[in-house]
């Protein structure tokens, strides 16, 4: 297994890492306006590129299980995860939201020719523990009953993106311009919900709408395409562990543009994290050392 999808896909986490500042700064857009939104820019992102690639849109031509695993995913985790946000505080549904990562290192296990192996739980192990310290300080946890609701879509919705992450995996040969037609149908749906619940709130100045389009030309747009080839082509153990390093990076950003404080948890949590994120990926620098001197005991 080549570790260029896995780099490739660890990007996606580095976009992820700027959701929380974009939609900050994107103004007080309800959440599935703003799906409606950031998705049909991501979709049109995809689809431009069809100008420069003849014949790219027939990927689109996919049995329904594909259409379905893709809209399942994008669509439900997005739609559960804002439920959860609008019936409990945030800082508590993103904590249970962030068991994803290490829900796709242990579903990893049921993938033919996968492995799971002590370093990939105890990667992801520290990651959960790091990414509790985090939240922990940002906010009091109180788990009251009027917020089971939303903690309910919080725990769904982890377990969304980890089967949606995860079995991608079984439809490798599926092209990634697949995951246009997903971000379009989700904008659609998002539009659907929003003009059902929601009252239509616009971006009032320039920079909210920067961010807008930022969003969805980056965690909202591009992220999906590289994480869908580092689903299907690279190490989804590794990048399940190394999805913790999201919430760290993402606070960082938040505290470099003045949305947040600098505190103890963040470094403590970033140690964590970044330790987890080196034990779960033992094996790419083992088997990188090993091929090296493979390589130099064949040119004697």
């Amino acid at each position: 297994m080549s570790a260029r999808p896995t780099l490739i896909g660890f990007t996606a986490i580095l976009m992820w890492s700027l959701l929380a500042l974009f939609t900050a700064a994107s103004g007080a857009v309800p959440p599935f306006q703003l799906a409606a939104m950031t998705f049909a820019v991501g979709g049109l992102l995809g689809a431009s590129s069809w100008l420069f690639r003849k014949g790219a849109m027939a990927a689109l031509r996919q049995p329904p299980q594909v259409w379905a695993l893709g809209i399942f995913g994008l669509f439900g985790y997005h739609a559960l995860y804002f439920f959860a946000l609008r019936l409990a505080p945030p800082a508590e549904s993103g904590l249970i939201n962030y068991l994803w990562p290490l829900l796709i290192v242990l579903f990893s296990a049921f993938l033919p020719g996968e492995r799971l192996r002590v370093h990939h739980v105890a990667g992801a192990g520290l990651g959960l523990v790091g990414t509790v310290i985090l939240v922990a300080g940002r906010a009091q946890l109180g788990f009251a009953p009027e917020f089971v609701p939303g903690y309910a879509a919080a725990f769904v919705a982890a377990f969304v993106w980890a089967i949606y992450s995860v079995l991608s995996r079984r439809f490798s040969s599926v092209p990634t311009d697949t995951v246009v037609g997903f971000c379009l149908v989700t904008s659609l749906l998002g539009l659907f919900f929003h003009l059902a619940f929601e009252q239509t709130v616009w971006p009032q100045t320039a920079g909210q709408w920067i961010a807008v389009a930022a969003l969805g030309l980056g965690p909202v747009g591009a992220a999906f395409y590289v994480w869908d080839i580092g689903m299907k082509h690279g190490d989804i153990r590794v990048l399940g562990a190394a999805s913790y390093a999201a919430p760290v990076l993402s606070t960082l950003f938040l505290v470099l543009a003045d949305y947040a404080q600098a505190t103890l948890s963040l470094a403590l949590a970033a140690i964590l994290i970044a330790g987890g994120g080196l034990i779960a990926a033992k094996d790419m620098f083992v088997k990188r050392r090993g091929s090296s001197a493979a390589a130099r005991a064949q040119s004697r």
